[in-house]
């Protein structure tokens, strides 16, 4: 039996960028490469035939050419140089790469050490020391214990000095896990990052299965790939008989002599075409002429092959779920994945959504014989179940709820149904001069008011929906107000006379003089736009839709704070508020002022109460009368001067 991994091939970031490198050939008619696109001879070859020539030194390249940037990265100065040079450049550098440079690009402007564990001269590391300042590579147990205890000055800088650690990400877990654990004894300030790249840990762990139970291992790849010879280390642990071969050509075709019903485990490095891996598990299967019923395994594999086309639609299996894509089994010779980007236009959608298993219908959008390899797109099908629904929706006026994405000249996009539609200013119902932002990453309702499906343009108006349920809710309001009632409302503008608050898509009126028991200037003493009140109802005017509405609570009445807390000949601490020929007021508390008469404030005859008092000033005052019904209190310090005597 013939078994072959499904991780082996093409990693997302090799296939990434062989096809950016196809897609500049198809385009431009060719590209300059900065060093082998990936560590495969063959698949160097068939680029090269394409249009994409190598350069492995900068001067190669000449001035102002397009240049590709291959999956392994560069470091930073290499971009500088090229943008000196007027080159344009196609950077097809793996994402997960990518994310490392900017870990250590960051962590060194922090002050910290960066150390790599690593192979110090594979591109991918070089391209990551190139990124940040002074950094460490560490390629093996013995390096990294004779750096951690040495006195030298790097022996020193990490045991005394920050420390943040990466992966290049093709190396050994287990590599990794006893770097780390010995770092973290050694170091003080550590900081880790496993950026170990998930397909990596997912090839060797499937490789270590597939060998423990394999009678012979085959091992495919260039003998420049240093993930490949990982996966042939790892082989060469668990089964006794490993081949590492770049090709079927390197099969002697007597590989399984002597051996009955041997199982035959087939991996590939990250580099290596589809097309190889075909080439070598049917000249395995010839070899070993495995038999179900009466048919032969050859035969077999011939006879599920299906003829695919681009637009076809299909319908498959999920089997994996990787971090950037989807492979799908189609029941045809075929690897089938769908890229990430062809999953979903929502932006919010999740992957773990999708389980292996789980049935999913997709368009095929590119196939590729040479390689046997079928891109597909689920969203492409969303798209045209997602038309109709659309189609629909502005058939029946019905609601649709989408995710806003991005904000674009003149609006907003969200998505709905898989559907772009646009969402022009006027209509997203943030009034001019605001931002239209704030809307990006909220769920908004909207109704569709146009489509195109030639220009694939639809437009869509939040306004409309928004002013339909303030309409409703309004409706609802005056169905239900009544003198009393309360409302939790938001202020929505001020004046100088009053505050107006929204009760559910009616606006009432707070006049000044009800939003204070004391005495306001202006309303945004006491609240501003935005704030949430709760309000009740004081008056109504039906016929021309007047609300007004009540603030001060009862409870808070200043006057019942003071008769509670106040009695007459009871001493208090007033402030003078302002004089009059008869006499001066003052504050007794909030809201409550005092009157003291001006024969009351000396215990002489005085012709002005400024004589004695000044503006402001606190004094110690005795309550002489209260009148309930006036809410009127006389105050007297003359009375408390002739009690001292």
């Amino acid at each position: 039996m013939v078994e072959v991994a499904k991780t082996a091939g093409f990693c997302f970031g090799v296939r990434r960028a062989v096809e950016t490198a196809e897609r500049a050939c198809a385009e431009n008619g060719g590209i300059w490469a900065l060093g082998d696109i990936i560590h495969n001879t063959y698949e160097v070859e068939r680029l090269r035939k394409l249009g994409v020539q190598k350069a492995d030194t900068l001067e190669e390249i000449p001035d102002g050419a397009d240049v590709l940037i291959r999956a392994h990265g560069v470091p930073e100065r290499t971009y500088r140089e090229l943008e000196e040079k007027g080159c344009r450049i196609v950077d097809a550098t793996c994402p997960f790469v990518g994310k490392i440079h900017q870990i250590v690009h960051r962590e060194s402007e922090a002050g910290r050490h960066v150390v790599v564990i690593g192979s110090r001269n594979h591109p991918e590391v070089i391209g990551i020391r190139g990124s940040c300042g002074p950094s460490s590579c560490v390629q093996s147990p013995e390096e990294l214990q004779q750096l951690l205890h040495s006195e030298t000055e790097e022996g020193r800088i990490l045991r005394e000095n920050p420390v943040s650690v990466v992966a290049q990400t093709t190396i050994n877990r287990k590599l990794w896990d006893f770097c780390i654990e010995n770092i973290k004894k050694e170091c003080t300030n550590v900081k880790i990052f496993d950026t170990i790249c998930i397909a990596t840990d997912e090839r060797q762990a499937e490789a270590r299965l597939l060998a423990g139970k394999s009678d012979i291992m085959i091992v495919i790849g260039d003998r420049k790939s240093s993930n490949t010879k990982r996966l042939y280390e790892i082989s060469r642990s668990l089964c006794d008989r490993v081949l590492y071969i770049e090709d079927a050509a390197e099969l002697s075709g007597h590989e399984t002599k002597d051996m009955e019903q041997p199982f035959i485990g087939i991996t590939a490095g990250a580099s290596t075409p589809a097309w190889i891996i075909k080439e070598v598990k049917n000249t395995m299967s010839e070899e070993t002429r495995i038999e179900t019923g009466s048919e032969d395994f050859a035969a077999m594999l011939e006879e599920s092959f299906k003829t695919l086309n681009t637009g076809d639609k299909v319908t498959g299996t999920v089997l994996q779920i990787a971090q950037n894509e989807v492979q799908v089994d189609l029941g045809v010779k075929h690897a089938a994945y769908i890229p990430q980007h062809e999953l979903s236009d929502d932006p919010s959608f999740d992957m773990n959504s999708i389980q292996p298993g789980d049935e999913i219908e997709a368009i095929v959008v590119r196939v590729n014989d040479a390689e046997g390899t079928v891109v597909l797109s689920k969203k492409r099908v969303d798209q045209m179940k997602g038309w109709e629904s659309i189609e629909a929706a502005k058939e029946d006026k019905t609601v649709v709820e989408g995710k806003v994405s991005e904000e674009n000249k003149g609006g907003v996009v969200a998505s709905a149904f898989g559907v772009r539609v646009f969402i022009p200013a006027s209509q997203t119902g943030i009034p001019k001069g605001q931002p239209l932002s704030q809307l990006v990453g909220t769920v908004a309702r909207f109704r569709i008011t146009e489509i195109n499906r030639q220009r694939k343009r639809v437009v869509g108006s939040i306004r409309a929906v928004a002013q339909e349920e303030r309409r409703a809710a309004a409706e609802k309001v005056w169905n239900e107000i009544e003198v009393g009632k309360e409302y939790t409302g938001t202020v929505k503008s001020l004046t100088s006379y009053g505050a107006f608050v929204d009760i559910g898509g009616v606006d009432g009126m707070i006049h000044i003089s009800e939003l204070s028991w004391g005495r306001i200037k202006h309303p945004s003493e006491v609240v501003n736009v935005g704030d949430t009140v709760n309000v009740y109802v004081i008056g109504l005017d039906r016929d021309n839709k007047k609300i007004s509405l009540g603030y001060k609570r009862p409870e808070d009445n200043p006057w019942n704070v003071f008769s509670t807390n106040y009695e007459i000949d009871d001493v208090a601490t007033v402030r003078i508020l302002k004089f009059m020929p008869f006499g001066a007021f003052a504050e007794i508390i909030p809201g409550v002022d005092g009157l003291i008469h001006i024969s009351q404030i000396a215990d002489r005859r005085i012709a002005k109460p400024d004589e004695v008092l000044e503006i402001g000033q606190e004094v110690e005052a005795k309550i002489i009368d209260i009148d309930p019904e006036k809410k009127k209190v006389s105050l007297s310090i003359r009375a408390l001067l002739q009690d001292e005597e």
